[in-house]
This record gives structure tokens, sequence and C-alpha cells, in this order.
């Protein structure tokens, strides 16, 4: 079995997709009920609510533009950081691989609402004592949790490395 199809390779494009398609069926029903309603207010407990919120930007709403131009720029650039992130998957030789396919599985599914919607559905509003944190997404969890990975892992790296 050559390299592309190795049962790694299926393990990383199996991460990628599982992630894209939680993503994608929490976003359709979260549309779903703002196509039965009319809008998405739904309180599940005190601290968390779903509401829908559409974002043109980056993670967390961040970077927000009306102008298309700004938009279309912004979505090249994450075509491209994609193209980046496929490129670390392909030559990384440790378990950041695997990190590497989480974030690229949100990415993929926030690139596929920017391409298909014109905006990142995001839905999920997390508050405490009135303080609202940004609105997110299934995607931008995985996102966020993938660099947090990286991020600890290459810590844990850089402290065994320099240990005397």
């Amino acid at each position: 079995m050559n390299k592309f199809f190795s049962k790694k390779t299926i393990l990383y494009f199996g991460i990628i997709l599982f992630i894209f398609l939680a993503d994608r069926i929490s976003k359709l029903y979260i549309l779903s009920i703002l196509e039965e309603t009319g809008n998405v207010q739904v309180n599940i407990n005190s601290h968390i609510n779903l509401i829908l919120v559409w974002n043109s930007g980056i993670g967390f709403g961040l970077l927000s533009f009306d102008q298309s131009d700004i938009y279309n720029l912004i979505t090249i650039l994450i075509i491209f950081i994609n193209l980046l992130i496929i490129y670390f998957i392909i030559k990384a030789n440790d378990n950041s691989v695997y990190f590497f396919s989480i974030i690229l599985g949100g990415s993929l599914g926030n690139l596929f609402d920017r391409i298909y919607y014109s905006a990142v559905p995001d839905f999920i509003d997390i508050s405490y004592k009135g303080y609202h944190w940004f609105v997110f997404n299934v995607a931008d969890i995985f996102i966020s949790l993938g660099i947090f990975c990286l991020i600890f892992a290459e810590l844990l790296n850089y402290k065994k490395n320099n240990e005397i």
C-alpha cells in the first residue's frame, strides 16, 4: 500500500471528515430552527444559549467587514492557510499531525460556509453574570482545540529538549 492510502492517512482523513460533518450537521440543525421559527433563541441553561449570528470575519467574529473585496481577500488567505496545514499534515512525523487534522476539519467547515453562504453561522453563546464570550460554532471549537494542543505539545517538547 503506498503512502497516500496508508492506514494513518485514512485515519487523518477520517478525523477531518468527522469534524467537518459534525460542524455541518450542527449548523444545518440551527438553520432548520431558523427556518421553522424565524429566529434562533434557545436557552439551554443560564450560561449557554443558542443564537444565530452570521459572521463575515474570521474566528469568533474578528475582522468582520461588509466590503466584499476584503471578505474575498480573507477567504483567499484562509484557503492558503488550509493548503499550508495540508502541507504540515503531509510533512509531520509526530503527534502534531492529529492536531493539524483537527484544525483542518474545523477550518474546512467554516470555509465551506464562507463560500456557500458568504458568511459563517455562529450560534453558541456562553455567558456568565451578564458577560458574554464571542458567539462561535463547532468548527471554532475544534480549531481552538487543535491550536491549543499544538502549543501545549510544543511547550512540552521545548521543556524536554532543554532539560539539563
